[in-house]
């Protein structure tokens, strides 16, 4: 196993893990939130908020791992009836595209986002954090979709990944 392999499956790892994690957060913040209102008869604003911002970084963590897993959603019905040669170039291509979405729309707009959020002390409404730390999980995904788009162009040119 190379280095680049075992960099990805230690990174795939690690998002799993921190999806398990996110995602137990999320539940328990949601029965926390349904328990304290129909039980307790008290509203607590900062579980519907936590929610949020947990989604938020669900979604986009989890988009960054099925990218790495190649599970993203994708039509292939016309892919399926080309040839082998052409199913190549066409991984390649969606790749390379894969790869520009995340490094001009994720990396670079999300720095963006993040500096003016920043910049700008925004802060959330309850929870009384900066928005931009909420939001730097979009370059920081952004990062790891590109990250895994080279990996994979690498791994389609090397013919070591089957469609």
């Amino acid at each position: 196993m190379k280095n680049a392999d075992i960099v990805f499956n230690k990174i795939n790892r690690v998002l799993e893990v921190s999806l398990v994690i996110i995602f137990a957060l999320l539940v328990i913040d949601v029965l926390w939130q349904v328990f304290s209102r129909y039980i307790l008869n008290i509203s607590f604003s900062f579980t519907e908020e936590f929610a949020r911002f947990s989604l938020i970084w669900l979604s986009i963590l989890g988009a960054a791992y099925l990218n790495a897993k190649r599970e993203h959603l994708s039509m292939d019905f016309i892919y399926r009836k080309l040839s082998s040669d052409n199913k190549r170039k066409i991984s390649i291509l969606i790749e390379i595209f894969i790869f520009l979405f995340a490094f001009l729309v994720m990396v670079i707009g999300g720095l963006n986002l993040v500096y003016i959020t920043l910049h700008l002390e925004q802060i959330s409404g309850t929870l009384r954090i900066p928005l931009g730390y909420v939001y730097a999980i979009l370059p920081f995904s952004g990062l790891l979709i590109s990250w895994f788009s080279i990996y994979h162009i690498s791994k389609i040119y090397k013919n070591q990944i089957k469609d």
